[in-house]
C-alpha cells in the first residue's frame, strides 16, 4: 500500500463503511439507552483520554448536539478539584486512582449516563472510571477498537478492559495500533479512530433525536453559537440543566 492522501482516503471510506454497517444494531441500543435518561431527566456524560477526548467533544456542546451533556477530562482535577497544573501528564491516564476524584467532581445525578472512549480500552483510569459508572447503577456506552483492545494486556489491576464493564460496546473499526498506511521502515501512518468515534457520536445522537421526535418531543439541541440567536437559544436551554452541565476549558 502507497502512502498518500488518496491511499488514507481509501483506507477512511472503507472503514467507515464498515463501522457504519456493523454497528448499525449498536448505535440503535446506544441511542435506546441514552434516550431513557434523557426522558428521565438525566444528563449524558462523556469522557475520553488523550485523543479519545474528541470525542467527548463530539458529544458535548457541539452545534447539532444534544444540551443535557456534561464532558468530563482529566483537566478537571485542575478546574474543578483545585490540583496543581503539574499533576496533568501523558501517563496520568494509566492511573486508576484519579477516577475516583473525576467521578466525585462530576455533577453526576443517578438517572445520568455515560459514554466513555478509549481506543486501547485498556488504561487504568479509563477501566477504573468504568467500574464506578456501573458500581453506581448508570448506564454506560463505551467506544473502542475491538483489534486494538483484544490485542492488548489490560493496565487496570484487575485485568479487566472498558468493553467489560459497557452495557453497549462500539468497535470504531481501528486496527492494532490506529495508524493505517504501513511504513517501509515499520510503523505506520494515518490514524483512524478520532474519525469513527466521531461517526458513532454522530449517528448517536441522530438516532436519539429521531426517538424524541417520533414520542412528539423537542429535542434539547444546540444551535451554532456563531449564528444570528445561537447564544440566546443555546442558555435558555441550559439554563434547564443549570449546575448540571459543564464544558470546561
Amino acid at each position: 500500500m502507497t502512502v498518500s492522501s488518496e491511499a488514507y482516503l481509501a483506507v477512511v471510506t472503507e472503514t467507515i463503511g464498515r463501522v457504519a454497517a456493523d454497528q448499525r444494531e449498536n448505535v440503535a441500543r446506544a441511542a435506546d439507552l441514552i434516550a431513557a435518561s434523557l426522558r428521565a431527566d438525566g444528563v449524558v456524560h462523556a469522557f475520553g483520554t488523550g485523543h479519545s477526548e474528541a470525542l467527548a467533544m463530539e458529544i458535548a456542546g457541539r452545534a447539532g448536539g444534544l444540551v443535557p451533556t456534561n464532558r468530563i477530562a482529566l483537566r478537571d482535577l485542575v478546574l474543578y478539584g483545585g490540583e496543581p497544573a503539574d499533576v496533568l501528564g501523558p501517563k496520568l491516564e494509566r492511573e486508576p486512582s484519579v477516577a475516583h476524584r473525576l467521578y466525585e467532581l462530576a455533577p453526576v445525578r443517578p438517572q445520568d449516563v455515560f459514554v466513555l472512549a478509549s481506543n486501547s480500552g485498556v488504561n487504568g483510569a479509563m477501566v477504573e472510571f468504568a467500574a464506578i459508572v456501573k458500581e453506581r447503577g448508570h448506564g454506560l456506552v463505551a467506544i473502542t477498537s475491538a483489534q486494538h483492545s483484544a490485542r492488548m494486556t489490560s493496565r487496570h489491576p484487575s485485568g479487566r478492559k472498558l468493553a467489560d464493564f459497557a452495557d453497549v460496546v462500539l468497535d470504531n473499526g481501528a486496527p492494532y495500533g490506529d495508524a493505517t498506511l504501513p511504513l517501509p521502515g515499520g510503523g505506520a501512518v494515518g490514524a483512524v479512530s478520532s474519525i469513527t468515534a466521531a461517526l458513532l457520536a454522530q449517528q448517536i445522537v441522530a438516532e436519539v433525536v429521531a426517538r424524541l421526535l417520533a414520542a412528539g418531543e423537542r429535542p434539547p439541541v444546540y444551535l451554532s453559537a456563531n449564528i444570528t440567536g445561537g447564544d440566546e437559544h443555546n442558555a435558555e436551554l441550559e439554563a434547564r440543566y443549570a449546575g448540571r452541565i459543564r464544558r470546561g476549558a
